[in-house]
């Protein structure tokens, strides 16, 4: 049982009377001396006054300075957000130990920033992660910009620790998956679309390392 809200008790009577005209009160006045009242009962309550607890303090987390979800919560724009889920992902780079810079070139890559992508494979959100990398990771709703990045950072951080921070092998693992990449002596697998996607990874990686993310 939760006391907040309420104040000070105090005790007040209760009267209930028939008037000389038989019309019942019910007040917590006495009923007027000399006017032939006829005094039903009188009874004592402790009355417990509320008063309202203040309004939360509504804290919003980093990805909510997304243009699109600062325009629902009638938030002024930011001149810090430069590209879609910048701070979400600065902030997920952060835990991870992983450049931002390079989280944006494989989000650019895989989804062009859309949470709601498919592959024909089955990957999903923005950084397209399998059913089963998502699961690995913890991730319910693969559509949800945080759990996916979240995850997609973590499984990236895990393949270069795979891969004694060797990047190109570590995409390669990324894309193709980790078992590629070992089954080829721990080389980029000869696949045309991994062999381009670590090539166009390492670009643009290279490319927003140069700009002010």
């Amino acid at each position: 049982f939760s006391t907040h809200g309420l104040a000070n008790e105090k005790s007040t009577i209760v009267y209930k009377y028939l008037d000389a005209n038989g019309v019942l009160h019910l007040t917590n006045k006495p009923p007027p001396d000399g006017q032939n009242n006829e005094l039903l009962y009188s009874r004592s309550y402790m009355i417990q006054r509320y008063t309202a607890p203040p309004a939360p303090r509504v804290v919003l987390p980093d990805s909510f300075n997304l243009p699109e979800q600062r325009a629902l919560l009638n938030l002024a724009p930011t001149e810090r957000v430069v590209r879609p889920y910048d701070l979400l992902i600065e902030t997920v780079a952060a835990q991870t130990q992983l450049p931002a810079a390079l989280l944006h070139a494989v989000v650019k890559v895989e989804s062009a920033y859309n949470p709601e992508a498919v592959s024909p494979k089955g990957a999903v959100g923005l950084m397209q992660l399998m059913p089963a990398t998502a699961q690995r990771y913890g991730v319910n709703d693969a559509t949800n910009p945080n759990e996916n990045l979240t995850g997609g950072a973590k499984y990236l951080r895990y393949l270069l620790e795979l891969f004694n921070n060797d990047l190109s092998l570590a995409l390669a693992g990324y894309n193709a998956g980790e078992g590629a990449v070992i089954k080829y002596q721990r080389k980029i697998p000869p696949y045309p679309e991994t062999q381009a996607y670590v090539k166009k990874v390492m670009a643009l990686y290279q490319q927003y390392l140069t700009q002010t993310l």
